[in-house]
């Protein structure tokens, strides 16, 4: 095994998406099996060209993620997605996964939001056991949908705290729903003991990130990379330990930033901003969790200490057991003297 082999790295992930985690194989596979047709930028032209830069790119980039999602039809299928989640994670060295889902995308086909939750519940229960990879789910509201439905997921989800529920979060783009409008979906959450993991700083500007902070008291904020824009702002984040969850190849795929050296990784963890790396969605981005670690190497210049405190910061950041922690940073530490 080579020196410091980033697989070998072991890390948390905490921002990732279940149909987002898909592989492209499987993806293929399903449709040919229930006759969904995938469009040329789901096949051929894969991985697809992105841009979220205006409302009608975010609405193509919906478009690609519904059609994706579209193939999941049967509890096989989606038991074999965590499954295969699993063993990905394993591959790239993650020991905890922090997996995101939206059951209002799923309700139609698995008999409601309730038993879709119970099916995916259980399917990351076998799928922990049979891989070693600890998985807890984030049950997450849609921002582009009505706040009564968000009051809806955050019930379920609190249902679930302590069962492998651990967070509440909002997706989608930030730009149509304002934090305020979620706040009391969020209350209830808090109230559970989950933690509060909203999307900001993506698509919107430093404005979103503080709207969740402020209004839904984010423990993490999903992205949040255009808090730089507001050196304020960044001392915040870093004063109050709030971990970034940043994606490069997704910042880099969907036009937030430019090229991989403008994706502020460095800055906000110069500035002390914790910063966990995810992939978010590397089935339509295609690049998984490694590949964030080798552009934090490759392109931003850190070293194996620094690449080792990223992922102890992924593990700190985490709502991880206090055992699974413990293990995690003390074979973080065992990595770095190979």
């Amino acid at each position: 095994m080579p020196s410091h082999d980033l697989r070998s790295l072991p890390k948390a992930h905490l921002h990732l998406h279940l149909t987002g985690a898909m592989r492209h194989s499987t993806m293929v596979d399903l449709a040919s099996q229930h006759g969904v047709a995938l469009p040329p930028a789901l096949t051929e032209e894969w991985p697809p060209r992105l841009s979220t830069a205006d409302e009608r790119g975010w609405f193509r980039f919906q478009r690609l993620y519904d059609t994706a999602r579209s193939v999941l039809r049967t509890p096989d299928d989606l038991r074999r997605l965590m499954r295969e989640i699993a063993e990905d994670e394993r591959d790239e060295g993650s020991g905890w996964l922090e997996l995101q889902a939206d059951p209002s995308g799923f309700a139609t086909r698995y008999g409601g939001i309730t038993a879709f939750t119970e099916l995916l519940l259980d399917a990351a229960r076998t799928a922990s056991r049979a891989t070693g990879v600890g998985i807890a789910i984030i049950l997450a509201a849609n921002r582009t949908r009505h706040p009564l439905d968000a009051r809806t997921t955050a019930r379920l989800a609190a249902q679930y705290a302590g069962r492998g529920v651990v967070g509440f979060g909002l997706s989608n783009d930030e730009r149509r729903g304002p934090a305020e409008d979620f706040e009391r979906a969020f209350r209830i959450a808090e109230r559970a003991g989950l933690i509060s993991v909203p999307h900001a700083g993506e698509l919107a500007g430093p404005a979103s990130v503080t709207g969740a902070l402020d209004r839904l008291h984010a423990s993490r904020i999903g992205h949040g990379v255009r808090a730089v824009e507001d050196p304020l702002l960044v001392k915040r984040l870093a004063d109050e330990g709030v971990t970034c969850e940043v994606c490069p190849s997704s910042n880099v795929a969907l036009g937030v930033e430019p090229d991989l050296a403008a994706v502020p990784v460095r800055e906000l963890v110069s500035e002390g901003v914790p910063v966990a790396l995810g992939a978010d969605d590397p089935l339509l981005f295609g690049r998984r969790l490694v590949r964030q670690y080798q552009i934090a190497r490759d392109v931003h210049g850190f070293g194996p200490r620094e690449l080792a405190e990223l992922a102890r910061m992924s593990v700190r950041g985490s709502a991880a057991p206090s055992d699974v922690r413990s293990r995690l940073l003390s074979a973080i530490d065992a990595w770095l003297t190979e």
